[in-house]
């Protein structure tokens, strides 16, 4: 029995999940050295700027660009003949984009370079996930969307360990030429395992017609869309606040890395569990529990008083975020159209790039206030989260009801 095999999905998934996996570890490598880099760059286009929104606009600008172009490159992606391309070319930016860290002299440098960088990832990911979602079957579609999450969150979760340690121990420069390495290897993997099966043109669209196809956009992928977005924007808030953890809590880079790790250690842990537990009771209880369960462990991060309690704290939000990504991202590809999936698929990962992007940014200002206020705000938001769902949201899996016991041993047994 080979590797997919043993997982419980295809070679297409399998690869493209391996393939994410290598950029995944590459990107990562930057999450814990970008606060350092602004403490490092001049900035004299923003003098009068606290330092902590600094940070929250550089990592905001990368999730707002992303985001925000990711329905245009989903509905590019619907009407290409092959996603693998887009794949490939968004890869192939982010890449570069690292490498760009370099030769930046100034704040302004690091916010041009975030916006190629999200550029790049929003070519990537719709095409990526239409790709899984045609790869995959609606019965193990959960446990096929947590190898893919898995699989990447194990890059996610190594990338910050390497990159505090090769900082501490390196510096700068060699983070950024580790981190492209990285993902010019996941280019490499894409192009020899990923073979993107052939089916039929897209169809020709009426004269016009728009490209982007807003009925596509549903109310229920809609919700599933701001589920991913509460669920981003509570665990990406500590990002900005780095430096204000390391100080309260007396810990080095590697010492946050370890705790920002934890989440997706986390994930890793639980993701494919909770991807196949959508598949056999559904998927809408596994969403709504991760909700509820995120609203308590980020309200507590705004008061820990160490590194082993903000290590705990992210490592249940981890497990909340593993109940919330693969089933919804799993639901979403069982509610999209034929023809669509890019376009459908994007609303998801747009709405993570928007907790990505707003999550450090309102962290940012508002600890200006009040270190407590931005983490008992995306508490409440979670839970509201949970309602959305429940209200808007149908189920596509339904747990079978067990037979009768005279089905089971036999009428003359009962």
């Amino acid at each position: 029995m080979n590797l997919a095999e043993r997982l419980g999905v295809n070679r297409i998934v399998l690869a493209l999940s391996i393939a994410r996996m290598a950029d995944a570890l590459g990107n990562s490598l930057m999450f814990v050295i970008l606060p350092l880099y602004v403490a490092e760059l001049p900035a004299p286009a923003f003098t009068q700027v606290p330092e902590t929104v600094l940070v929250g606009i550089l990592i905001s600008m990368y999730g707002l660009v992303f985001s925000g172009l990711q329905p245009l490159t989903g509905a590019l992606s619907d009407r290409a003949p092959r996603r693998k391309p887009f794949v490939m070319v968004g890869l192939l930016m982010m890449g570069v984009g690292i490498l760009a860290y370099l030769v930046a002299d100034t704040f302004s440098h690091l916010i041009i370079i975030r916006i190629v960088q999200g550029l790049g990832v929003a070519i990537t990911v719709p095409a990526a996930l239409a790709m899984m979602a045609k790869a995959s079957h609606k019965e193990t579609r959960g446990g096929s969307m947590g190898v893919y999450s898995a699989l990447r969150m194990t890059g996610f979760a190594i990338g910050p360990l390497l990159g505090g340690f090769v900082y501490v121990t390196y510096g700068f420069t060699s983070v950024f030429l580790i981190g492209s390495a990285f993902v010019f290897l996941s280019i490499l993997l894409v192009q020899l395992w990923v073979h993107e099966p052939a089916g039929p043109a897209p169809a020709p669209r009426p004269a016009g017609s728009h490209l982007i196809d807003l009925s596509v956009f549903t109310k229920d992928i809609i919700s599933l869309g701001a589920a991913t977005f509460l669920m981003a924007s509570s665990f990406s808030m500590i990002t900005t606040l780095e430096n204000e953890f390391n100080a309260r809590l007396q810990q080095t880079a590697l010492g946050f890395g370890l705790a920002f790790s934890a989440l997706t250690f986390s994930r890793l842990l639980f993701q494919i569990p909770l991807g196949r537990l959508s598949d056999r009771i559904g998927r809408k209880p596994v969403i709504m529990a991760g909700l509820i369960l995120m609203a308590p462990a980020t309200a507590l991060l705004g008061w820990v008083g160490s590194t082993l309690q903000l290590t705990g704290l992210r490592a249940v939000q981890g497990l909340a975020a593993a109940a919330i990504a693969a089933p919804s991202f799993a639901l979403a590809g069982d509610l999209a159209r034929e023809g669509g999936e890019g376009q459908q698929m994007s609303l998801l990962a747009m709405g993570f790039g928007l907790g990505i992007a707003i999550g450090p940014l309102m962290a940012g200002v508002l600890a200006v206030y009040s270190f407590e206020l931005p983490f008992l705000i995306a508490a409440a938001m979670s839970l509201v989260g949970a309602w959305v769902v429940q209200r808007n949201v149908p189920e596509t899996v339904f747990r079978q009801p067990r037979p009768p016991v005279e089905d089971l041993v036999g009428p003359d047994q009962v």
